[in-house]
């Protein structure tokens, strides 16, 4: 099962992370040097606008009012709420993202995704550019 959030590349069904950390890192190997430099340059031009980013995670969670008498005191809890973390998993001062902004929310969350995996196959070819001593 996958952990909230997780992508998965389509080329190779793995998790982006473990996909580009294992599975492209080691065919980077087989590249020439000017395929690397042009998979370089698309997966940076492919990062593009950064302002709609958010790294953290949006957790939902269920809430007690502690009133004698309402629902929530026989089991039935108000919500689900949505909280927003600052850092993965949920852990962190939570704070509350409105019903209208959730799905905003969401779209930042997976764009950060996109440049973390971005950004790691980038590093995985300079890593491999410089192995080769040739990294600009």
């Amino acid at each position: 099962m996958l952990a909230s959030g997780s992508l998965i590349c389509l080329s190779c069904l793995e998790t982006t992370h473990s996909c580009v950390m294992n599975l492209h890192k080691r065919n980077l190997a087989a590249m020439s040097t000017r395929q690397l430099l042009a998979r370089r340059r698309a997966l940076a031009a492919r990062i593009g606008d950064v302002e709609q980013v958010l790294a953290g995670s949006l957790v939902e969670q269920t809430r007690r009012c502690g009133k004698p008498g309402c629902r929530c005191a026989d089991g039935q809890p108000h919500g689900p709420y949505a909280y927003f973390s600052p850092r993965p998993k949920g852990r962190g001062r939570l704070k509350y993202v409105p019903a209208a902004l959730t799905d905003l929310v969401r779209r930042h969350l997976r764009r950060q995704e996109e440049i973390d995996a971005a950004l790691g196959e980038i590093s995985a070819i300079n890593a491999e550019l410089l192995a080769r001593r040739e990294l600009s």
